[in-house]
């Protein structure tokens, strides 16, 4: 293997699953969540007429459990000997290109340099139907690059601003712990949502290689559910997965989110409430937002933001 496995990559292992990695912690097994399992009776078909079946967040770990028990973990960790195949966003964007116009156009709006972006998701396994939304990969510095380049694209006339029906799509889709006002006004300013045509995508912020610093997958003892108000110190890495905020409290240290709804949630210097569980990691303590998948009475909400918008 050439390059290290990172976020946003998917593995296929020996008996043909194929799995979205999740952490940059990948260096005895790779930390990932499954998405594909081969079935004849399933709805998606790759190129070669594999048929397969899309496994929500809770069926992975119910599938994994009974039928892979020792990938079981907080994650799913798969050896390496168990893997036939990856896939690497920036090593298959020129296929995915050549079989889906809207990708080919969406490339040729940010004409980013080459190996700096790809799509994941569906689209990398061969996988996608019509209803597919575009999940657009962006590498390191390049990730903030391509928002300002699709604001610049909206108001060229090039994309179309996301339309009211697109948000309502969005906001049933995320189903946040937010009122549907409160999630628009923080998402309209992150820049990393769009639609072309009538369908959605997703600029998402992966890591370069450079830059990867494996953050450790574990779990912290639990100190039980918390509600803070904090100011952001440091949000550099807020577009991460888990994002990451630093923050100013007199108890807890970062507030960390896995669900991708609170990515880019709050800027620095910004008052934030959040709710979530509180875990403690050597001697520190973390507010970990999205212990479930969709993330169910836990949110990060910029205070900051709401108040300005009142004004």
């Amino acid at each position: 293997m050439s390059k290290p496995l990172r976020l946003r990559d998917f593995i296929e292992d020996t008996e043909g699953r194929l799995y979205a990695v999740s952490t940059y912690d990948n260096r005895e097994r790779v930390g990932c969540i499954l998405r594909y399992v081969p079935d004849p009776a399933g709805t998606r078909q790759n190129p070669e007429g594999i048929r397969f079946r899309k496994l929500e967040f809770e069926e992975a770990f119910d599938y994994i459990n009974q039928n892979k028990p020792e990938y079981a973990d907080i994650v799913q960790r798969v050896p390496y000997p168990d893997i036939r195949r990856i896939l690497k966003p920036e090593d298959e964007i020129g296929t995915i290109i050549k079989r889906n116009p809207l990708v080919q156009r969406l490339a040729g709006i940010f004409n980013l340099p080459v190996r700096t972006y790809g799509c994941t998701g569906s689209l990398l396994c061969g996988l996608e139907n019509e209803q597919s939304d575009i999940d657009f990969v962006v590498y390191g510095t390049t990730f903030f690059h391509a928002r300002d380049l699709l604001r610049h694209a909206i108001n060229r006339g090039l994309l179309q601003p996301i339309s009211d029906a697109m948000w309502d799509y969005i906001y049933r889709k995320r189903n946040p712990e937010l009122s549907y006002d409160e999630f628009v006004l923080h998402e309209k300013r992150k820049w990393n949502r769009g639609q072309i045509d009538s369908v959605y995508f997703d600029i998402l912020y992966t890591r370069s290689y450079t830059a990867l610093n494996p953050f450790p997958c574990m779990k912290g003892r639990t100190c039980g559910k918390k509600t803070i108000e904090a100011t952001v110190t440091d949000a550099s890495l807020s577009f991460d997965n888990p994002a990451l905020y630093h923050v100013d409290h007199e108890e807890i240290s970062r507030v960390l989110s896995f669900s991708h709804t609170y990515s880019g949630q709050a800027l620095a210097g910004e008052r934030i409430e959040a709710r979530g569980v509180c875990e403690e990691h050597e001697g520190e303590h973390w507010l970990i937002i999205g212990t479930t998948r969709d993330a169910r009475g836990e949110y990060i909400r910029s205070l900051s933001l709401l108040e300005g918008s009142a004004t």
